[in-house]
């Protein structure tokens, strides 16, 4: 089964705007937007227009490239204290010299729908968060819709990156799931996923996972986007749809739906 993220997504973009009209509360996302990159300028308009869909005010601040991590950092710190943004996210990529995790850091627990700050991340870790990382709120929505079962499964994740690879490794051992992480100094990742019931990848390297490499049956999830020539492709090859059980490709799998989490991340925290 093919999963339609766009129409899972819509569900929950529906159920986030009859709450907030139900609320009568004015929400507001603050985004801190550094340069002005297309790729990043692309990804803030997707959510813009979640955010209309659902009643959400989005206010853009922005920054120039070559501003300094201090200053980047003092500039964040305001606009987290600035009491009419109920949540605030630095839109990602961030241009390169910028250290990224310092920056982040300057985020509230309160303020942080993208848990994307080490006191954040902390509490996810030790499962003491109401809220996920939206990729992993994305990826359990995917499985509870499925009635995939996680205890007991050998899971291998793709890649340890702080954006996906970590936090839903994290995620799928408190479930009971045996994981193995695996990234570009593996010897013969095939041996891993060959032998996988869930494979979850988010490395951005189109294709990487082949239909020879996985089991019939598999749960395959990507979370991998790279983009050549205005084509948008998964790290795994879409001929894996035809050996799986459940498939999220790239695009139109995880995408829609994790910034639809992101939101319903936002509307938790402004309670």
């Amino acid at each position: 089964m093919i999963v339609d993220g766009k129409a899972i997504a819509q569900k929950i973009k529906s159920a986030l705007k009859e709450e907030i009209s139900r609320s009568k509360r004015k929400i507001r996302l603050a985004v801190l937007k550094v340069g002005d990159d297309p790729v990043t300028a692309k990804y803030l308009e997707v959510k813009k227009k979640f955010a209309e869909a659902i009643g959400v005010d989005v206010r853009i601040y922005e920054v120039p490239v070559d501003i300094s991590n201090n200053k980047l950092r003092e500039r964040l710190s305001e606009i987290v204290h600035i009491e009419e943004n109920d949540g605030v996210i630095v839109q990602l990529p961030m241009p390169a010299g910028i250290n990224m995790q310092y920056i982040l850091d300057a985020i509230t627990l309160e303020k942080d729908p993208d848990m994307l700050s080490s006191k954040s991340w902390g509490k996810f870790s030790t499962g003491k968060s109401k809220i996920f990382p939206p990729v992993v709120g994305a990826i359990k929505t995917i499985f509870d819709e499925n009635k995939t079962e996680l205890k007991g499964k050998n899971a291998v994740v793709v890649g340890a990156g702080r954006l996906v690879g970590k936090p839903v490794a994290a995620w799928l051992i408190g479930e009971g799931t045996t994981v193995s992480v695996i990234d570009e100094n593996t010897k013969n990742p095939e041996d891993y996923t060959k032998k996988a019931d869930i494979i979850i990848s988010g490395v951005g390297k189109p294709r990487l996972i082949k239909a020879d490499m996985v089991r019939d049956g598999v749960v395959a999830i990507d979370c991998g986007t790279s983009e050549s020539s205005g084509t948008v492709s998964g790290d795994i090859d879409l001929d894996v749809s035809k050996k799986a059980s459940t498939f999220a490709p790239v695009p139109g799998g995880v995408g829609p739906i994790t910034i639809a989490m992101l939101f319903r991340n936002l509307i938790e925290l402004s309670k």
